[in-house]
């Protein structure tokens, strides 16, 4: 099993600022009722032309960027309308972390909360990561959670999270996972409420039993 404190891979450079969750996953890939095959819709609209076609040029469509795991993007990177979508399709492409020197807040909180990593560094150090993504020779980062440092061939930079996320992120915990870390804690609070306060447990059931029938 691979370190949870370490993400490591190459990188693509998208240099857009901001890049709104409307644009990492248009609108007609939300119709499931499920995550599956949110990767196809991944910047749909950038990734491909008015026919469905690949645009060569673009960076994700290019041969020696396939398989990456990282982006590199411009200033409020995830802004806009709340869509959890446009965080599951990063993951499903592949993409375990993005570096930005800032987030749209809502995506900020779906992406971290559903074990995608965001990293904030000063733009200077954004830039160079980007020049080094643009080189095959150069393009290799490394992301260590525990020193909370992100190194390539020309950037060595620290970032923040809060202990919440950081721990999320190292233990391979969601929001749910998380809160059962405290499972005995909730169920002994549990019995001293019930304990205390009897008639307000299952009211809504006692309520429906004592209806006649019919």
């Amino acid at each position: 099993m691979a370190d949870q404190h370490l993400i490591e891979g190459r990188a693509a450079a998208l240099r857009i600022e901001n890049l709104d969750t409307d644009q990492i996953m248009p609108k007609q890939f939300l119709r499931g009722i499920d995550k599956a095959g949110l990767a196809a819709g991944l910047l749909y609209d950038l990734r491909c032309d008015a026919q469905g076609r690949e645009r060569p040029a673009f960076v994700l469509n290019r041969p020696d960027y396939a398989g990456v795991s990282i982006l590199v993007g411009g200033a409020n990177f995830g802004c806009g309308s709340s869509r959890e979508h446009a965080v599951w399709g990063l993951q499903q492409f592949g993409i375990r972390a993005v570096i930005a020197p800032s987030f749209g807040e809502i995506f900020y909180s779906n992406a971290m909360n559903n074990g995608l990593l965001l990293a904030m560094l000063p733009a200077q150090d954004v830039a160079a990561l980007m020049a080094d993504a643009d080189d095959p020779s150069r393009n290799a980062v490394r992301i260590d959670l525990e020193t909370m440092t992100v190194r390539s061939a020309g950037v060595h930079a620290g970032f923040s999270l809060s202990a919440r996320h950081r721990r999320m992120l190292m233990e391979g915990l969601d929001v749910i996972g998380l809160t059962l870390t405290q499972r005995a804690q909730i169920e002994q609070f549990a019995r001293r409420h019930w304990d205390a306060h009897p008639w307000l447990q299952d009211v809504a059931l006692k309520t429906r039993q004592a209806l006649p029938a019919g």
